[in-house]
């Protein structure tokens, strides 16, 4: 294992979401992850689909292990995993792990250095705190969906990549490092509890700043980072494709007409809001002219801040992207690479997305447990692991 968090050992209740994408980017990091799988049905396991939900990519760099939460003695199989674990990641609803005998008390006690990671829509207590949701719910109430899309269209879901993976599970790898530094410090462990709705919430915090100084209005596509100015918005181009335009600062606006061919005096100034529309017209026809690679290799390169709007096939063959490396094919699969970079202690990935069981018998021993022992979890059916 590479990474800063080599030597970490973290223990994943397996799920959906956020705590699978926390475990993503900590085991990116070099830690040592099993991930604990629900047992599968012997006939289910040649179904294609259930091949491919159990190889998504999300899930890379972890062993896995097969148990079944609800067996009476799959508790204390976990809580031995416990004592030699730095952290564990689950993503139940509110009192769920309390009642398998694998909550924070039961935890903690074990093992006092635990972080013990867990991850919610709507929070632990509160009125919507038991229910159901999915991203959008949470993103929703949070405030940050009603300030995204078009000022004429419903609200647009940004895919669900604000609740479940920026508010959810890169809050959840935040959270769970600052506690694991901590630890090394005090040597006492704690429990990291995210929430999606809180995460939401917290992504839109420069927002809630505009608004509280009077810059910002709830109307949306009228604001200056949300499609309602010229100088930040997406145009058609003429090949029915997208160009991107981010020239908020005077500089970058002049250069901006400059590229397209404009002078400051055919185009009304750019803080001149009555103007602002005529401005958007004037956009429009210019790059409706040209088609969106035509203009790319105008804007590449300078100060204009003008970027191609490309589909999530065409990104990973984009010469820059390539020459940076912001993806990389791993065992034949294109997927973004880890990310942050570090200078001493490079994050990688470490391994596929693991079949359910696959590599468990390894990781036990390297966890510190014997082969009798293994033999024993495994002939009381409390694990299963891929031979």
């Amino acid at each position: 294992m590479s990474g800063p968090l080599s030597g970490i050992r973290i223990i994943e209740l397996a799920g959906v979401g956020p705590g699978p994408f926390a475990a993503m980017a900590l085991a990116d990091a070099g830690a040592d992850i099993i991930r604990i799988d629900r047992p599968i049905n012997p006939d289910a396991k040649k179904d294609p689909a259930l091949a491919g939900r159990a190889m998504n990519i999300m899930n890379r760099g972890r062993r896995s292990i097969t148990v079944d939460l609800k067996s009476t003695k799959s508790a204390e199989f976990i809580l031995r995993l416990v004592e030699r674990a730095d952290g564990m990641i689950e993503g139940y609803r509110p009192g769920v792990t309390e009642r398998l005998g694998i909550g924070p008390d039961e935890c903690l006690e074990r093992n006092p250095r635990l972080v013990y990671g867990r991850v919610t829509g709507w929070g632990r207590k509160g009125t919507y705190a038991q229910a159901a949701g999915h991203d959008i719910n949470y993103i929703a109430l949070s405030g940050t969906l009603g300030a995204i899309g078009p000022a004429d269209r419903p609200p647009q879901p940004p895919m669900n990549l604000l609740g479940d993976f920026g508010g959810g599970g890169l809050l959840l790898a935040y959270g769970m490092t600052c506690a694991l530094l901590e630890v090394s410090r005090t040597g006492q462990g704690q429990v990291v509890d995210t929430a999606m709705v809180d995460g939401a919430a917290y992504l839109a915090t420069y927002v809630h700043g505009m608004r509280a100084l009077g810059l910002w209005n709830d109307e949306r596509a009228t604001n200056i980072l949300d499609g309602g100015k010229p100088f930040y918005c997406v145009y058609e181009t003429s090949d029915g494709r997208y160009i991107s335009v981010g020239a908020i600062e005077e500089q970058f606006f002049s250069k901006l007409l400059d590229l397209i061919g404009l002078s400051d005096l055919e185009v009304p100034a750019r803080d001149d809001q009555a103007g602002w529309n005529r401005v958007h017209e004037i956009f429009k026809s210019v790059f409706s002219s040209r088609t969106r690679d035509e203009w790319e290799s105008i804007f590449a390169g300078t100060d204009a801040c003008v970027a191609p709007v490309l589909s999530m096939g065409e990104a990973p063959e984009n010469e820059h992207l390539k020459e940076w490396g912001t993806f990389v094919y791993f065992e034949g699969v294109v997927q973004p690479s880890p990310a942050p970079r570090f200078s001493r202690t490079p994050s990688s990935i470490q391994r596929s997305a693991p079949r359910p069981g696959q590599d468990g018998e390894v990781a036990l021993r390297e966890w510190g447990f014997e082969d009798e022992d293994i033999e024993a979890l495994l002939s009381s059916n409390v694990i299963s692991v891929e031979r």
